[in-house]
C-alpha cells in the first residue's frame, strides 16, 4: 500500500490514490487538474522515506471535484450590563481534492 503525508493550508491530510479528502479553497476550475508538492512522509512498499522538512521528487496529482462549505460555527458576543448580544455564523469555504495518483520523478 502506497500513502502520502501532505500538507495543504497549514493542515496535514494522509492520503492514497481514490481518496477524497477536502482542503481549504483553492483557487482552480471544476474538473481541473492540480499538482500538490508539499508532501512531507512518503511510504510505498513498506520503504518509508520521510522528509526534511519535504520529500523532494514526491508529486501527488489530484482533482478537483468541486466547491463546497464547511461545517458552520456559531460565535457569540456578549457585553456585560449594557444588554448587547450579538450572534453571527460562518462557513468556511473549501475544495474536494480527489486523489488521482502519486508520481515519483526520481525513479524512472
Amino acid at each position: 500500500m502506497e500513502y502520502v503525508v501532505i500538507t495543504s493550508g497549514g493542515k496535514q491530510y494522509k492520503v492514497c490514490p481514490g481518496d477524497t479528502i477536502e482542503v481549504d479553497n483553492l483557487n482552480a476550475e471544476k474538473d481541473s487538474s492540480v499538482d500538490l508538492s508539499e508532501v512531507l512522509l512518503h511510504v510505498s512498499d513498506g520503504k518509508v522515506t520521510v522528509g526534511r522538512p519535504k520529500v523532494s521528487g514526491i508529486i501527488v496529482k489530484a482533482k478537483v471535484i468541486g466547491d463546497v462549505k464547511g461545517k458552520k460555527i456559531d460565535v457569540s458576543t456578549f457585553k456585560a450590563k449594557t444588554r448587547i448580544r450579538r450572534t453571527i455564523g460562518f462557513r468556511s469555504s473549501k475544495t474536494q481534492l480527489l486523489i488521482e495518483a502519486i508520481v515519483d520523478s526520481s525513479r524512472k
